[in-house]
């Protein structure tokens, strides 16, 4: 069996997005194609009615919103539904449907290869050179290449991209247009092409690590003998490996090299040490292509019985499935935005990230490559069986080996990417042939890169289980059923079992359902324990931030904890989700309206943490400690009534204070997990082992005071919560994680500032519940790019500067556009306005 002990390589970062100067003169040259012209048709011989835009690009972001944009009326099967109804703001809301049409200009001289790569286009590109179809690419997350050198000619040339959305495509909000970047590469005729060096590691010591590297060369003669030339570079740019070997070029077999770099550093999340190979073809003494590729040394096993290894040391994958919107940004790249979320999720504790459920960008990849987190890119959302109307089925048979081949060789040299997931809840996987498909995608991962590992994320436990799908996996991953996971490691080959989906707990930012309000339905829970439960619905179409509400098929974070901290065999998980993401408003995904965006997340649509966020890095976050009290304690109306009082710490104890009174000491449970014998406690249990819990607190207004203390009773750390007074100002403030964030941005990208816009009482305590309209100016070397505030029922656009706040707080983002000071200035009606400059 592959999987009892499967050493992965380390292998290697991706080719980097443009190519710096080298020691030889060398004819590859990179250009990002970033200035286009649009238009929302496909008229591309029209002399008007173009715009002009910077890719990447969005078309749909801009909104309006309307509940008209692809209104879905279906049964979502893998949901158990059996009769359709009105899926609104399945999709987001946003007008992605319809046709686009790219066109730019290039200047042409002399005798290169050249060839156009697109990270991505959404979708169904059809790309023309001087009116010559060139190519097509159907699947709009998915990077592919054309060469355009036979379509090019002297002088200027013209470039159109076609794209087209239909509607039913998509389950979320795809975005639309030319959203990541498009580069033309000038190249010698006789080239390394795109993804043409592949690194791996097959030898990892303390004392040295044998590289391989395999690199392709393409417009050469049958037989022609060429030198290969590979220098690696430590991270202080030291030469520590070089080799030049003569080489034939024979039936497209590539040129291979072996090399030993002693004493290596070894990447991991807690130190992410790159390495860069810099291959060289030569003949005759001249350069003809130089390309740089940036890897990472480390090593990886998935042990049966013993779970997830790194550099020989177990350990739990800490993550969270991400989709590719940035929020008030939409689906346009931006390596900033991107930072930004990542340096949250790292204060957070996580670790990895699964990029569902598509291929990731460049920029991400090459930011957890930096930053150090593990990643699962993956493939599909559905296969051959449709999950939407117009969706990916109706390409599988003929794209599926085209796309996994692209998405394994970009990223197959990324020193992050740990393992490969082949698709996510396919309806496959319940048809009596689905495991031979299962079975072939994972054969191609296999070919194109035999040392990682195969997944699938699996919601049909039953079935896969049973079927043989689960058992042809390399690592079986299930969505969910976390109290199931036992009876799949008994049933299943592996014997090692990866949370791929983790969770679905739902809330809404700053919103706390309370004993005594009732449900949609008309129920009234009468207590704190009433409160927790699936499918909870409320009149406000908000989830509550007590962190115990969920999906039907889902669970409160508690239980996933639970099952990595009591199996020997569990690998870990992906929490859905890291951040609120545009469409999917579950569990106000029918006849909803104006609900249209994710509560799943841990941070919400604008970039602000929500309770949740401090329940997983309590239990994450290894170096800093951790207390957070919930909820606000600002209860107009409420006095005298049942305010529960949760706490988030690092810390076993902590005692809570009401004006000065004790309401006792809570201690978190410690039962060994041995005393469970395998059988996960229920969810108030778990919640009294990762929370502190006082579920009958009496509300007065005043404060509430929590100290929390070690092992041995000594205090460690206080936390205050007033309850506000009447508003008197707002505060703009740069975000907590700002700082830095610039380092990656890129010389081709904008820099982009986050701040934070809360609202103060005269004492400065934040009043919680205000919602009145902000008013933004961004001034200086800035201007102002977007703005949001996390309410998934809001339907105000993203690019006005000006938002109604909810939960008290809301999003600016502005960017830089020149050298000198930003000012950000925000004022609202009946407040003081508050003003930075950075």
């Amino acid at each position: 069996m592959r999987l009892t002990r499967i050493l992965l390589s380390a292998l290697a970062a991706l080719q980097i997005a443009s190519y710096t100067a080298y020691s030889e003169e060398s004819p590859r040259n990179t250009k990002t194609l970033t200035d286009w012209e649009f238009r929302r048709d496909h008229d591309w011989k029209s002399g008007e009615g173009w715009t002009a835009v910077k890719v990447p690009h969005d078309w749909a972001i801009t909104g309006p919103f309307s509940k008209e944009n692809d209104l879905q009326v279906v049964a979502v099967v893998q949901n158990g539904e059996k009769q359709a109804t009105e899926k609104t703001g399945r999709s987001g809301g946003l007008p992605y449907m319809g046709k686009g049409c790219y066109r730019t200009f290039i200047d042409i001289s002399g005798n290169l290869s050249r060839t156009i790569l697109f990270d991505g286009a959404m979708s169904e590109a059809q790309v023309l050179v001087n009116g010559e179809k060139v190519g097509e690419w159907p699947y709009g997350y998915n990077s592919f290449s054309f060469d355009i050198t036979d379509a090019l000619r002297q002088g200027r040339n013209e470039i159109v991209v076609l794209l087209e959305n239909r509607p039913f495509s998509s389950r979320w909000y795809p975005g639309a247009g030319l959203y990541r970047k498009v580069r033309l590469i000038e190249t010698n005729p006789v080239h390394i092409p795109v993804w043409g060096v592949f690194i791996t590691t097959p030898k990892v010591s303390a004392e040295e690590a044998g590289i391989r590297i395999s690199t392709n060369v393409e417009g050469a003669a049958e037989g022609e003998t060429l030198l290969v030339r590979t220098r690696i570079f430590d991270n202080e740019g030291r030469i520590v490996a070089e080799r030049t070997d003569s080489r034939a070029i024979c039936h497209g077999d590539p040129a291979i090299q072996n090399l030993i770099v002693p004493s290596p550093k070894l990447w991991s999340p807690e130190n992410p040490v790159l390495y860069k190979a810099e291959t060289a073809v030569i003949r005759d003494g001249e350069i003809l292509d130089i390309v740089d590729n940036r890897f990472g040394i480390r090593t990886v096993e998935w042990i049966a019985d013993r779970g997830f290894f790194l550099n020989g040391q177990r350990r739990i994958i800490r993550g969270v499935c991400l989709h590719h919107d940035l929020g008030p940004l939409g689906a346009a790249i931006n390596r900033t935005a991107i930072h930004h979320q990542l340096k949250m999720l790292k204060d957070m504790g996580c670790d990895a990230i699964r990029t569902s459920h598509n291929m990731p960008a460049e920029e991400l990849v090459e930011l957890c490559d930096e930053m150090g987190f593990m990643i699962m890119p993956e493939a599909f959302d559905e296969w051959e069986v449709a999950k939407c109307e117009n969706g990916y089925h109706r390409y599988f048979n003929d794209w599926a080996e085209k796309d996994v081949l692209n998405m394994v060789r970009h990223f197959r040299n990324s020193p992050s990417v740990i393992m490969w997931s082949i698709g996510n809840e396919v309806p496959t996987q319940w048809t009596p042939d689905g495991y031979k498909v299962a079975s072939m995608l994972q054969d191609i991962c296999h070919r194109e890169d035999p040392g990682r590992v195969v997944t699938c994320g699996m919601d049909q436990f039953d079935a896969v289980v049973n079927n043989g799908f689960g058992a042809r996996l390399d690592i079986p991953g299930f969505n969910y059923k976390t109290r199931r996971y036992n009876e799949a490691y008994s049933k299943l080959p592996q014997n090692i079992i990866l949370g791929s989906e983790t969770a679905s707990t739902v809330s809404s930012r700053g919103v706390y359902h309370l004993p005594g309000q009732a449900l949609s339905d008309g129920s009234v829970p009468e207590d704190f324990n009433a409160l927790s439960g699936a499918q909870r619905m409320h009149p406000d179409q908000q989830s509550s931030s007590y962190d115990n509400e969920y999906c039907w098929w889902s669970n409160i974070p508690d239980v996933d904890f639970a099952a990595d901290e009591a199996y020997s065999w569990m690998t870990g998980q992906f929490v859905w989700t890291g951040f609120d993401y545009l469409g999917e408003p579950t569990p106000y995904d029918t006849e909803a309206w104006p609900s249209h965006s994710s509560v799943f997340g841990i941070i919400d649509l604008a970039s602000i943490p929500k309770d949740r966020f401090y329940l997983y890095r309590s239990v994450w976050n290894r170096d800093k400690a951790t207390l957070h009290v919930l909820p606000h304690w600002t209860w107009n109306g409420h006095e005298g009534e049942n305010v529960p009082v949760m706490v988030y710490t690092t810390w076993p104890a902590a005692e809570l204070f009401v004006n000065g009174v004790s309401q006792g000491i809570v201690r978190k449970d410690t039962t060994p997990v041995s005393e469970w014998k395998g059988i996960l406690p229920d969810d108030r249990t778990l919640m009294g082992r990762y929370r502190l819990i006082w579920p009958d607190v009496k509300y007065q207004p005043g404060e509430i005071r929590v100290v929390a203390y070690d092992n041995e009773g000594r205090t460690v750390e206080e936390k205050t919560v007033r309850t506000a007074g009447k508003a008197y100002s707002l505060k703009v403030a740069m975000d907590a994680w700002n700082e830095g964030g610039a380092a990656y941005a890129g010389v081709a990208d904008p820099e982009l500032i986050y701040l934070n816009v809360s609202v103060l009482d005269k004492n400065g305590n934040i009043v919680p519940n205000d919602s009145r309209q902000v008013r933004v100016k961004v001034g200086g070397a800035g201007k102002f790019k977007a703005i949001g505030n996390g309410d998934a029922t809001c339907l105000e656009p993203f690019q006005n500067p000006q938002m109604h706040l909810f939960s008290g707080q809301l999003t600016v983002i502005a960017e830089r556009i020149g050298k000198g000071p930003v000012t950000v200035e925000v004022s609202a009606k009946g407040l003081k306005s508050s003003k930075i400059t950075f």
